[in-house]
């Protein structure tokens, strides 16, 4: 799927913080990461399905359809228990289109602290959740699919911690580690994370082909 004579991996993503997690999971192929700023005639895909795996798969034959070329996309998000798998599919956008991290996070944290009042407000953790990543990798030339998934449990914790990742890691608390997943290195959350977990099981399936 993934073209051994190919000069770089296409990604279908213009987030910097999924560029950084697969050029570093995917090194052992010995390829750049290239992703849509290396290609702004692609317009951007609207991700309107029910399912990470809906989006996942547009995105990567929609790209691959247009570059003619083998495109790895993903759709991934965090899922709240107390709010029922919310933001789910609309975790980049919870707060509106175009909302930054820090808006997607304090509307996180307003909508759990809502559903708290009257319970105790000193609670540090507020639900478990969970981090989903679904993958699809897209050759056009044959019009086939290979897919993977990953997710993590965890915690939403009231208070954010750590300068790393991106997205909710600030508020997603592992007890394992006692930290938040923003307060990893990058080796260690590729170990654990939904979406190294869902790279891990993508790299197998092209491993036996």
């Amino acid at each position: 799927m993934i073209d051994k004579e190919a000069t770089a991996i296409i990604v279908a993503t213009r987030n910097q913080g999924k560029v950084k997690e697969f050029a570093h999971a995917l090194e052992f192929m010995g390829k750049p990461v290239r992703s849509m700023y290396d290609y702004p005639e692609v317009p951007e895909v609207v991700e309107d399905g029910e399912t990470f795996a809906d989006n996942a798969r547009k995105k990567a034959k929609t790209v691959g359809d247009l570059l003619g070329q083998p495109v790895l996309a993903d759709d991934s998000g965090l899922c709240v228990d107390k709010l029922d798998g919310a933001p789910g599919v609309y975790s980049a956008r919870y707060a509106g289109e175009g909302a930054t991290d820090e808006e997607n996070n304090v509307k996180l944290l307003q909508e759990l602290e809502e559903l708290q009042q009257g319970e105790d407000t000193e609670q540090p953790l507020l639900s478990t959740g969970r981090f989903v990543c679904h993958l699809a990798l897209y050759n056009p030339a044959d019009g086939q699919f290979i897919e993977a998934s990953g997710s993590v449990e965890g915690w939403i914790t009231s208070q954010p911690s750590g300068g790393g990742g991106f997205g909710y890691d600030p508020l997603f608390y592992l007890p394992t580690y006692e930290k938040t997943m923003a307060e990893l290195t990058m080796e260690e959350k590729q170990a654990i994370s939904h979406r190294g977990a869902a790279l891990r099981e993508l790299a197998e399936k092209l491993n036996k082909r």
